[in-house]
């Protein structure tokens, strides 16, 4: 163990929001729940360390903007997802969609002639700057850092020139920060188009211009390459985590059930996939499937942590133990929807501005548990207002859990 010392304070606890389009309002209602805790009426937020991409980062904002009052912040971020409509994250008007589909047909069928480049993404997401300047007072997140409620938030982007992941960090002086292999970590004082980037997602939206010291790149969704989205906060000094997921891991089982069935299990063969479903699977990759393998890895490690620390009381010389890295047990909580969120969006699939429907039934119907390509897309207050419920359910459920595991070692 690495006898090297830290700046970092002691007993943090993270908050890690996960990736997941409309699937956030979840988040949402998961933190609505646990800011109900009586112990929490009227203080600061728990969570010292907070970390996200993409939808996470547009939740993690808001908390820790908001860090003096978790109450408050809390409500305001369920406020914002359960009046959330289309035509506020994105343009779906005949000529917006009209301009798109002339760029794309430009550039695939004559592209070769007249020069490409043309089409940013599939749809402009200005309505969703409009809402985020409207909704989110980023200037709470310094006074929060002043005010000592708040350690550092990291918000995660992916590179579109380098393909890494980059956490932009706003916290206290002495923070870490890091330039591994496929991750670096830069200190800034986070904007709208930090937030905007790490929500990116990729092909729907378009990519996000950001300073990264003396130059400009470009940045998308944090979510396609942040493989270990618990990394950020743990390497920012988190000692327990607490992570909300935007997948039912029993649905996500049942699913392989059926693709490893047997003559006996009396299941009828599986239908070649439409290539809306081929859509969602692309996006669960993106979003939903580092989490658990995330949290495999980091129960592996506490084991290994905890083996070393072992065979440090019993050898003297620890010169020829000594790791380049310290190494410490980190303590998790997950916390993941009980109810498959695609079926949800599946049964509201009409609230889906009818352009937009129309566009993605070219694409072919998927099986229910499948429509993970609708779930991530449906930003509609019916939908989302729904997803607080089971957040907010889901939460409830565990809060005596909840409670223990947040006031642990305080």
């Amino acid at each position: 163990m690495s006898k090297m010392k830290s700046t970092t304070p002691c007993n943090m606890t993270g908050l890690v929001l996960t990736a997941g389009g409309a699937r956030g309002a979840y988040q949402a209602g998961v933190l609505k729940r646990v800011s109900e805790i009586p112990a929490f009426a009227g203080k600061p937020s728990p969570f010292k360390i907070i970390t996200g991409a993409s939808a996470g980062a547009i939740n993690g904002a808001t908390i820790a903007a908001n860090s003096g009052n978790f109450l408050e912040g809390a409500k305001l971020l369920t406020k914002l997802w359960g009046n959330l409509d289309a035509s506020h994250v994105f343009r779906f008007d005949s000529l917006s969609l009209a301009q798109t589909g002339a760029q794309a047909a430009l550039d695939f069928a004559f592209g070769g002639l007249f020069g490409a480049g043309r089409l940013k993404s599939f749809l402009d997401a200005e309505p969703l700057r409009h809402l985020l300047e409207s909704s989110l007072d980023l200037a709470g997140i310094d006074q929060s850092i002043k005010a000592g409620h708040l350690y550092a938030i990291g918000v995660t982007t992916t590179g579109y020139h380098s393909g890494k992941a980059f956490t932009f960090v706003q916290g206290q002086l002495g923070h870490a920060l890091w330039n591994k292999s496929r991750r670096v970590a830069l200190r800034t004082h986070l904007s709208i188009d930090h937030i905007l980037a790490s929500a990116a997602i990729p092909l729907v939206f378009p990519p996000v211009a950001l300073k990264t010291g003396d130059s400009v790149a470009y940045f998308g969704d944090g979510a396609m390459r942040l493989t270990t989205p618990l990394s950020p906060a743990i390497r920012l000094g988190a000692e327990r985590l607490f992570a909300i997921g935007v997948r039912c891991q029993e649905s996500a089982d049942s699913l392989l059930r059926s693709e490893l069935a047997t003559h006996d299990d009396y299941v009828t063969q599986l239908q070649r996939p439409p290539l809306s479903q081929i859509c969602g699977t692309l996006m669960n990759a993106i979003f939903l499937d580092h989490l658990d393998a995330d949290l495999d890895h980091l129960k592996r490690m506490n084991n290994f942590v905890s083996a070393y620390q072992e065979l440090e009381k019993k050898i003297p010389d620890q010169q020829h133990l000594v790791m380049p890295e310290p190494m410490r047990i980190v303590t998790p909580m997950v916390i993941s929807p009980s109810a498959d969120i695609a079926i949800i969006a599946k049964t509201l699939e009409h609230r889906m501005p009818r352009s937009i429907r129309y566009l993605m039934d070219g694409l072919g119907q998927p099986d229910a548990q499948s429509a993970d390509l609708m779930s991530f897309l449906l930003f509609d207050s019916a939908f989302t207002r729904e997803l607080i419920q089971l957040g907010y359910h889901d939460a409830g459920l565990r809060i005596d859990e909840i409670e223990h595991f947040l006031f642990e070692n305080m």
